[in-house]
């Protein structure tokens, strides 16, 4: 007992003091704790906030929704009439329907306005014409304004048939050649200059990395050389909305989720459901029958599903980099294509990396559907989120890849193609600023130019659709997710090589 008691005295005596620990609602216990998602929110709230200023609260709360807005896309392989009449029970509505009615709407509307336009540019000319033929009458009149001819004295006046005028000396024209001749006559035409300033898109500079702020311009600011490089934008007046593509989606402002697909008598499923915004890349490439097409990061495919529905393309070849995504792209296939040989020798899946593929002159429509941050993707799952701390590396490194990938792109399709690039980020940096730099690094190294093409116009009868907005874009469109129609985000960029 006494030795023990010796023990328990020399371990006091010799015990190694303990750091104080901090109390569970320190803030760097709670740092420490916070999730991969509340990571991802704190830097969307910093970047964002600077890009989007007050509209970034209302796209925030979209982004963070539970209720996220879905299209089915109707599998053309499966028993379609019956599919489109299931949906229609449930008050989903046909895009095509509705893109067409818009369409036509917009034609009426424009139509009305250029006979206002018309009209009004005839009422114009009329107040032009009675205000010059007053103005002449004022002018050439014989009598001053205050004057008022007396019917009296008219009358009175008589002529003496009698006495005959006396002739007039005619001269000859070479008396008068002086008058002609006068060079103080003579008005000198006069010319000018015009000059044109091109305003260009300075990204911000700083996003959240793990737990500090991180520099964004020691990671992208060489992407800021680009600003000289000038970039040719042509209109774009239409947008082809296969008739073969079926999509159903519900009204606005309703979030109803499509129940699971059933499989038809085809042993196929009757529908996949995605964001509604995805369609909008593939409908830019403007797929005509004959094209052969590169979807260059196909998985996990819905893209690529999008553009087997519409029957139109020659050849399909749908590729990525990883073994683990070319097996979700072949699941995503047998599911909704299964043993149908109507793809047979037309369609064919590859596993490359994008930046290397050398298939020059073969391809003359190719997506580039590039790995981003996928915002809202990052802020409802944990499990191999993008703002791990294990993955910053990876995600500063994004910018680089997506450049890389567009080059290549821009590179191997066909003069006269047309290549569509497009990210789910509402990052500048990984959308206009992507393009921009890519399109300079082509032409430099190839010699291959293109045109941007403005959707503008093409896009319009869709705006009862999606929220469409601009924040300073100079050569992509943009759906920025809102809570009545939220749907995105979702950019993407139509680009047409010429030489």
């Amino acid at each position: 007992m006494t030795r023990l008691f010796d023990n328990i005295k020399l371990f006091n005596l010799l015990k190694v003091p303990v750091r104080f620990k901090h109390p569970p609602h320190h803030w760097s216990v709670l740092q420490k704790k916070k999730s991969h998602s509340q990571r991802a929110l704190d830097h969307f709230d910093d970047f964002y906030k600077n890009v989007y200023g007050q509209s970034w609260s209302n796209i925030r709360s979209a982004l963070l929704a539970k209720n996220h807005k879905y299209i089915a896309v109707v599998n053309n392989f499966s028993d379609t009439t019956r599919i489109c009449q299931d949906l229609e029970t449930l008050g989903a509505m046909n895009m095509k329907l509705i893109y067409d009615a818009s369409k036509k709407n917009q034609a009426i509307q424009q139509e009305l306005k250029k006979k206002k336009k018309v009209l009004k540019e005839i009422k114009r000319i009329d107040q032009q014409l009675d205000h010059i033929v007053s103005e002449t009458k004022s002018k050439y009149s014989i009598y001053p304004k205050s004057y008022e001819i007396d019917a009296q004295v008219v009358e009175k006046t008589t002529f003496d048939d009698n006495k005959s005028f006396k002739p007039v000396k005619l001269q000859s024209i070479e008396t008068d050649l002086n008058i002609v001749n006068d060079s103080s006559r003579i008005i000198m035409p006069s010319s000018g200059i015009t000059a044109e300033q091109l305003y260009e898109y300075i990204p911000a500079t700083e996003i959240k990395g793990m737990d500090d702020f991180i520099l964004e311009s020691e990671h992208y600011g060489h992407y800021s050389k680009g600003a000289d490089f000038v970039i040719q934008i042509e209109e774009d007046h239409t947008l082809n909305f296969p008739d073969q593509l079926l999509i159903y989606t519900f009204e606005e402002s309703n979030d109803m989720i499509f129940p699971k697909s059933k499989t038809g008598t085809t042993k196929v499923s009757d529908y996949f459901i995605l964001d509604g915004a995805s369609i909008l890349p593939v409908l830019s490439l403007d797929l005509k029958p004959g094209d052969r097409l590169l979807d260059m990061c196909a998985a996990p495919g819905g893209k690529l599903m999008i553009a087997l529905q519409s029957l139109i393309p020659e050849i399909i070849v749908a590729n990525d980099v990883q073994q683990s995504r070319i097996n979700r792209i072949n699941y995503f296939i047998n599911e909704f294509l299964g043993t149908m040989n109507f793809w047979d020798k037309r369609f064919l899946i590859t596993q490359n990396d994008g930046r290397y593929i050398e298939d020059k002159d073969i391809y003359n429509k190719i997506l580039v559907d590039v790995p981003c941050t996928t915002d809202r993707h990052v802020l409802h799952e944990d499990d191999n989120n993008l703002f791990k701390a294990s993955r910053i590396k990876e995600r500063l490194k994004l910018p680089e890849l997506q450049t890389e990938l567009l080059k290549n792109a821009l590179k191997l399709v066909k003069v006269g193609g047309t290549v569509v690039y497009s990210t789910c980020t509402l990052s500048p940096i990984q959308n206009d600023g992507i393009v921009r730099m890519a399109l300079k690094k082509s032409f430099e190294e190839s010699q291959v130019v293109h045109v941007v093409k403005d959707q503008t116009r093409a896009l319009d009868p869709l705006r009862y659709l999606y929220n469409f907005g601009n924040y300073g874009l100079k050569y992509g469109h943009i759906v920025i997710p809102s809570k009545s129609r939220n749907f995105g985000p979702m950019y993407f960029c139509k680009i047409i090589r010429v030489k």
